[in-house]
């Protein structure tokens, strides 16, 4: 198939280009994928400035999402692919296998560096979900940071770069520039551009921006992160999102109120909450229907959610639903309930769900939040159990909420009242304000560059 760019994609191809660290902020259903091989290529094969390619991207994705895009396209089927996935001597085989681009997931970062040891041969890296790196105490920012002086060019790819505010930031900037812009440490990061807020001795528990700090940072990162929303460039159907509220038998409220208090429940099946965290996360796991106990067991508490799902998806009458559940035995119990529901494991389901087979599709927003194209198989979304999370919260809607997509998205949240459920879809609006305010501030000047490409045609 020709690929024939919007102005939009052909600003963002150059962008990475024109920049050896780019930061593309683009929002779900952009084509960042195209987008990243078109450059690729041209940087491989026409202006010969790099040679290997390593892609870092979730695990489902690097399975199928990269190459398939490359085989869509005429002007990128020339490119090989390998896959550093699987066994360790898979993994080896995969990385001495002749190819331009070279696969690995996330979790398999630090081993790729320490296999690698002095002989890095990626002189391009690209990070599919940038977000993911937003932690730099981890084994995959410390891996990856160790071999940047020895990568000529860097891309970052995300759509949700700050899901919990721009304290986040620093991590994600520091991979693409090394600290040039915010700093080279989190440390002098917070002290420059934030306050500590609710705190308990020396431990913060959040960080508050100081005043004018938010635009200062956004002028900072301004010259090498690029941010394009969907709603700008994109016709898409409009979304419509519904609350399903569910309400509890007294009984039950009257559980759900001695754990919250007591921070335990006793019976057969006890079950206790270690600390604050702990008994938020009981809590949710209540208000689905279902509560893992003391000994690993499940102690059900009631099938209210159970109900409406099915009242849902009768509602339905036929049309494919996407359900996103939190915990396992959600799942569990679903796929007892619901005759025909499938549970999201393979590429087969994928393609099975696309062509329609597939009634209920059920999936953790954490496995299925990045990459996937499920927008040909329905438009009917429904969360069984709420997050908090908004990077979960924005991908997972965006499965079908996506280009490509012909129906408009119908977003169902079942939600138990008087629950932590009811918390969560403030949460979510409240931590997306800041998002958005960085999407905005670094949106890129497309019409100018649509002038400017214009004059240079004539």
């Amino acid at each position: 198939m020709q690929y024939r760019p919007h102005n939009y994609q052909k600003y963002a191809t150059d962008f990475i280009l024109n920049h050896t660290s780019a930061g593309l902020l683009l929002a779900m259903g952009l084509g960042k994928t195209v987008i990243t091989l078109t450059a690729i290529g041209e940087l491989l094969y026409d202006t010969f400035e790099i040679s290997r390619v390593l892609i870092i991207a979730p695990k489902r994705v690097v399975e199928s999402t990269w190459e398939q895009e490359a085989q869509k396209w005429d002007h990128l089927k020339h490119l090989q692919f390998s896959r550093v996935i699987g066994t360790v001597k898979q993994r080896r085989a995969a990385l001495k296998a002749p190819a331009d681009i070279y696969l690995v997931n996330r979790e398999n970062v630090k081993w790729i560096v320490e296999e690698c040891g002095n002989s890095w041969p990626f002189d391009m890296v690209v990070i599919d979900e940038l977000s993911s790196f937003r932690n730099p105490a981890s084994q995959r920012f410390r891996s990856l940071r160790r071999v940047l002086p020895r990568i000529t060019r860097i891309v970052g790819l995300t759509g949700t770069p700050t899901p919990k505010g721009l304290i986040n930031l620093w991590a994600q900037l520091y991979l693409l520039d090394r600290g040039e812009r915010l700093g080279r440490t989190l440390g002098g990061y917070r002290e420059q551009y934030f306050k500590p807020g609710r705190r308990n001795g020396y431990v913060v528990y959040d960080w508050i921006l100081r005043p004018g700090a938010q635009q200062a940072i956004y002028d900072k990162i301004s010259d090498i992160c690029v941010s394009m929303k969907a709603e700008d460039w994109l016709e898409l159907p409009k979304r419509i999102n519904v609350i399903r509220s569910v309400r509890l038998p007294e009984e039950v409220m009257k559980e759900y109120h001695e754990m919250e208090k007591q921070q335990m429940l006793l019976g057969e099946q006890t079950v206790i909450a270690n600390g604050a965290a702990d008994l938020g996360n009981k809590l949710q796991q209540f208000a689905n229907g279902a509560v893992y106990a003391d000994d690993g067991s499940v102690r059900t508490v009631h099938d209210e959610k159970l109900e409406e799902l099915e009242e849902l998806v009768e509602e339905a009458n036929g049309q494919p639903v996407l359900v996103f559940y939190a915990y396992k035995h959600d799942a569990a119990r679903i796929l007892t309930r619901l005759e025909g529901a499938k549970l999201l494991e393979t590429d087969d389901d994928v393609k099975a769900w696309n062509r329609g087979d597939i009634p209920v599709l059920l999936t953790h927003p954490a496995s299925a939040g990045h990459g996937l194209n499920l927008q040909q198989g329905g438009h009917i979304v429904i969360w069984f159990g709420m997050t908090r999370d908004l990077e979960l919260y924005q991908q997972g809607n965006c499965r079908l909420d996506r280009q490509g997509q012909k129906e408009n998205v119908i977003v169902y949240h079942i939600i138990a009242e008087c629950t932590r459920d009811e918390d969560c879809l403030p949460v979510l609006e409240g931590r997306e304000v800041t998002q958005r305010d960085l999407m905005e501030a670094l949106k890129a000047r497309v019409k100018r560059y649509e002038r400017r490409d214009q004059r240079g045609s004539r």
